[in-house]
């Protein structure tokens, strides 16, 4: 088939072992890599004093890199600025968090210009470019710019937001209008995808002209619900490995008669971490029986730490994990682990097959697979419990999860309760429905229904008057 190019904010491809700690999009882009011919297209992580547009080529875990180095205003504006500043809390449904910058605005065009410029001369006749998240999304307008005629499809890994949380964007027509340059997007759910449709209905005068055909702008767009999974081979194999097993033990031995409670969330505000203590905070104010029986671990590396929201929401963090500490423990047990550090993927294998319970309670996300990892960590024989949030994009597959509204203390304290108390005959139960949906909607079955969709388009674009 034709190559494939993936073009990502950052190009960080886990090594040929698998286990070092990276996230759920460098997995997921490392094995399509892997699959089809093809380069990884983005930024370096590193500054110059000056944008050169020099590559550096690579071969890294049998994936082809071509990476560029940025300028330290262009991390500024680009990245802290527009990306995280602005489109993140944006998205996720936090406009008191969000910051409107014209400096911000600016560098983004600036970057993905100089991403398009530096890409084009990679690019063959024949190969099918697939661009990746919210810091991209201009990015098949530049590159059209520069006479590419190539079949280009984008993926938004975080949520589309709802037509009048979109519309606190300044210039948010404009933003639409440059996604309407690729050929294909796809987005988690149903739901983020019926929330683009809506704006291109009702604020840009569009029209639907077929089930997942879109026209706007003079151009047409298809559009596609296409939710990620993970490489649930893997992280089985994983699961298995001999750094699983000791990471294991030790938990066990750590939690030897009480429940281990798992979270593992980037330190981000959207993860609903504070919200997540307050309700672990109320099942021990209103279970003192149960104090004993319980240890809750939350993981939380940190991320982003030039952000000012972000220094915040670790400051809250940290004086609210000491607080349920100070009123709970006692002289032999402490209810609350809380650790800003980050783990391998195989010694996280392990840690959630330790647990009798992992929460995954984000305010809002486009996918989680963390969940979906817990799911594939368990034991067959004797599984934990999943208390997912219902605003988490899993929560359309994994229906067999507790599922909360993480907004409130009294329902994550009660599915607490209700998860330390579930027989084991319902937890197997659940536990099958979810890993069967696991291990069929993988990160295989993802990346094959878009680059199938994808390749299946014209290579010449036409456009169409609305």
């Amino acid at each position: 088939m034709s190559r494939l190019i993936v073009v990502s904010n950052r190009v960080n491809p886990p090594a040929e072992s698998g286990e070092e700690s990276v996230g759920g999009l460098a997995m997921a882009l490392a094995a399509a890599l892997r699959e089809y011919s093809g380069i990884w297209f983005g930024w370096s992580g590193r500054t110059t004093p000056e944008f050169t547009g020099r590559l550096a080529i690579e071969r890294v875990g049998g994936v082809t890199t071509a990476t560029v180095d940025l300028e330290a205003a262009d991390l500024d504006e680009y990245y802290n600025g527009y990306a995280n500043k602005t489109l993140w809390p944006l998205f996720h449904y936090r406009t008191d968090l969000a910051a409107f910058d014209r400096a911000y605005g600016e560098g983004y065009g600036r970057v993905n210009r100089r991403f398009a410029e530096t890409l084009a001369p990679l690019i063959e006749p024949d190969d099918i470019i697939w661009v990746h998240d919210y810091h991209l999304i201009p990015m098949a307008r530049e590159l059209r710019r520069l006479g590419v005629k190539n079949r280009i499809g984008f993926f938004l890994h975080i949520p589309w937001p709802a037509h009048q949380v979109i519309i606190n964007l300044p210039r948010h027509s404009g933003l639409v209008e440059a996604m309407f340059d690729y050929d294909l997007v796809g987005f988690q759910t149903a739901e983020h995808r019926q929330a683009f449709e809506e704006y291109v209905l009702n604020e840009a005068g569009g029209a639907q002209t077929a089930p997942g055909d879109l026209s706007a702008f003079g151009r047409t767009l298809r559009v596609g619900a296409f939710p990620i999974g993970i490489d649930a081979a893997e992280f089985a194999r994983l699961a298995a490995s001999p750094r699983a097993g000791r990471m294991r033990d030790l938990m066990r031995a750590c939690t030897v008669f009480r429940r281990l409670i798992v979270g593992v969330d980037r330190l981000d505000y959207s993860k609903g971490l504070e919200e997540r203590f307050l309700g672990f905070e109320r099942f021990l104010a209103e279970n003192p029986d149960l104090r004993r029986q319980v240890l809750l671990l939350q993981i939380a590396p940190p991320s982003r730490e030039s952000v000012e929201a972000y220094q915040d929401i670790r400051a809250r963090l940290d004086a609210l994990s000491g607080r349920i500490n100070g009123e709970f423990s006692d002289l032999d047990w402490s209810p609350f682990r809380y650790v800003n550090k980050a783990y391998r993927r195989d010694e996280l294998a392990g840690l959630y097959g330790a647990a009798r319970i992992g929460m995954v309670t984000p305010l809002r996300d486009g996918m989680n697979l963390v969940a979906k990892e817990f799911v594939a960590a368990q034991d067959p024989e004797d599984p934990g419990v999943l208390i997912l949030s219902r605003f988490a994009g899993a929560a359309g597959q994994l229906r067999d999860a507790l599922l909360v509204n993480p907004n409130s203390a009294e329902e994550v304290a009660d599915a607490l309760k209700r998860a330390i108390f579930m027989e084991k005959d319902e937890r197997i139960r659940r536990w099958r429905s979810m890993f069967e949906s696991v291990s069929r909607e993988d990160v295989t079955a993802w990346r094959d229904a878009f680059v199938r969709a994808l390749a299946a388009m014209r290579s010449e674009r036409s456009a169409v008057a609305v």
